[in-house]
């Protein structure tokens, strides 16, 4: 029986917002010993290790922008998963399109499934206590922002995200939502409306 490896990736320090001292983990799939003496294999090693050093901590902001109560475990799943699937990607701009594009959709699962669990748990959603990064990673005049913003629906919150706090173009948005270029822009008019008024009924 082959025996799972791990890669131990160590996570860049962050100028702007302090992450976990852990070092997350991405699971090596069941290569045999002295399987990374393949140029394929070393040539994935170091893409993946580059991409983690580049985009780690703009990954983690994003899965906490997007609502996720885990972003950590989001992430790192994420770059589990672009690490099984390295060799289908065509470039690093693909890779880190893949991974953003991965991000999204495990934060929105994530998100779906809490709410369904909320349904049958006696704690009304005002009370449950906010993640460890979350809290981390933003500051006191940014929270009231965010709140307003999670209480948007899931597509505008990742469209105003995506264009507002990364700054991507719309087809980059798109890629990453997987949905085309107009609706792309309905969701961003729509969420930003909606966030404006939530804004200023806060006021």
């Amino acid at each position: 029986m082959r025996r799972r490896q791990h890669i131990r990736v160590p996570v860049p320090p962050a100028a702007s917002a302090p992450v976990a001292a852990t070092e997350p983990l991405i699971p090596n799939p069941a290569l045999p010993p002295g399987a990374l003496s393949d140029p394929a294999d070393l040539e994935r090693e170091a893409g993946v290790a580059r991409l983690f050093e580049l985009h780690y901590s703009s990954m983690l902001r994003l899965a906490v922008l997007l609502g996720a109560d885990d972003p950590e475990n989001v992430v790192a799943e994420a770059y589990y998963q672009i690490y099984r699937k390295w060799r289908r990607l065509r470039d690093s701009e693909a890779a880190e399109a893949y991974l953003r594009s991965t991000v999204c959709n495990l934060t929105r699962m994530r998100i779906r499934h809490l709410q369904v669990v909320r349904k049958h748990v006696e704690t009304p959603p005002d009370e449950l206590v906010a993640s460890a990064e979350s809290t981390a990673l933003l500051h006191d005049d940014q929270r009231v922002l965010i709140v307003a913003l999670q209480q948007l629906p899931a597509r505008q919150r990742e469209a105003l995200v995506l264009r507002h706090w990364l700054g991507l173009k719309e087809s980059e948005i798109a890629a990453a939502m997987g949905i085309s270029c107009g609706s792309v822009k309905t969701h961003t008019a729509r969420g930003l409306a909606a966030l404006t008024q939530a804004m200023e009924a806060r006021r």
